[in-house]
């Protein structure tokens, strides 16, 4: 019976001081230090009996795993024989009928995160399947614990591409990871807290990737390779190890409105870094070309008819484009309902307008339908 349950608080053992030099000094340091709670032994077993192993643990007396503990390592003790060496953990040490209680799991999880922590100064990779994916990572398994992989840890190829941090869009694509193996080493054990962090990344790459950042500077341009095309924009590589962010509203003065109808993966174009913030660098294409706006009151004035095509909806009304990269607004209180604009003013059709307001330098500009009497 251990002393918590029989509520009986043993005596401390006394403390022997001895003279230096004294003949029995030498043999007190020499006893070994009986093992504590948490400690790891390694004995043998001496017989496996109803429910029962015992442990020879000399010089200190037997080891017994019984109970709860019994069954949490039944699947292993199953193949046990006496004679075995078996390693456990100290879970009394003054247990049960005198003898030293053990666990076999805390020594198996013990093990395993002394693993982790070996594996993480050897930089061992592990090929490991994603199961789950929530917007900050992934969730992955090794040796039976479930770790964590941040998106922010995973390599260029897997990161999630979506704009400005979009948490249900990170999710989408994340989500296309499950199932698949990723090639991941350990960066993080915490057994206290049960914590295990991995990351696709290395260290060298890290590193690389900074020192690569570290050459540019905003305003450098440069001329670069599209490597991918999504709905926000397209990805240039701007040297091996390094690409940056084309936002979509930085591929050109006039409205885009799918980056895929201007650029193939392939193309060789020239950038302005316009950002460079937490390893990552924002590029644009427009920057590198003259604002027509800038020169736009050469042409117009108000009060001036000009020609525009319908290039979008929002609900203010229709944009029209008088030319590349300057457009106005055709305001919807113009017409009888959002739904009688659409249907006069139709997408990609050209019509006659009249300017109402014009400012270029704050590049706004406002249209009248001119043929809208003439059309009644």
């Amino acid at each position: 019976m251990s002393e918590e349950n029989s509520g009986v608080k043993a005596a401390p053992l006394p403390t022997i001081h001895l003279a230096e030099g004294h003949p029995m000094a030498g043999l007190i340091d020499a006893i070994p230090t009986p093992p504590g709670v948490g400690d790891l032994v390694e004995g043998t077993i001496i017989a496996i009996n109803r429910g029962r192993v015992y442990i020879d643990l000399p010089p200190f007396g037997t080891g017994l795993i019984y109970g709860r503990e019994y069954l949490n390592a039944a699947d292993v003790l199953r193949k046990a024989n006496p004679g075995d060496m078996i390693s456990a953990k100290v879970v009394d040490p003054a247990g049960r009928e005198g003898y030293i209680e053990l666990s076999l799991k805390e020594a198996r999880q013990a093990a395993i995160w002394g693993e982790a922590e070996t594996a993480i100064l050897a930089q061992t990779p592990y090929s490991l399947v994603v199961e789950e994916a929530n917007k900050g990572g992934l969730i992955l398994s090794w040796q039976g614990i479930q770790g964590f992989l941040p998106a922010s840890q995973l390599a260029n190829e897997h990161y999630p591409r979506v704009p400005e941090g979009d948490k249900d869009k990170i999710l989408g694509e994340l989500m296309q990871l499950v199932g698949h193996p990723l090639s991941v080493r350990i960066i993080t054990a915490d057994a206290k807290e049960g914590k295990l962090i991995f990351s696709e990344r290395t260290d060298s790459e890290s590193e690389e990737k900074a020192s690569l950042i570290d050459k540019y500077q905003v305003g450098d341009a440069i001329e670069g390779e599209v490597t991918g095309i999504v709905d926000f924009g397209v990805f240039v590589k701007l040297e091996q190890g390094l690409e940056g962010l084309v936002h979509i509203s930085e591929l050109d003065w006039g409205l885009v409105e799918d980056p895929h109808a201007l650029f193939t993966v392939g193309d060789k174009v020239r950038v302005k870094v316009i950002e460079i913030k937490d390893g990552k660098v924002s590029l644009s294409i427009k920057a590198l070309k003259e604002n027509p706006w800038h020169t736009a009151a050469e042409r117009y004035t108000k009060g001036k008819e000009v020609p525009g095509v319908i290039i979008k909806y929002n609900k203010h009304g229709a944009l029209a484009s008088i030319e590349e990269g300057v457009a106005g607004l055709v305001h919807v209180s113009e017409f009888a309902s959002p739904q009688e604009l659409r249907e006069t003013l139709e997408l990609g059709k050209t019509y006659p307008f009249t300017i109402t307001l014009f400012e270029p330098k704050e590049q706004r500009m406002t249209l009248t339908y001119s043929g809208k009497r003439g059309a009644k």
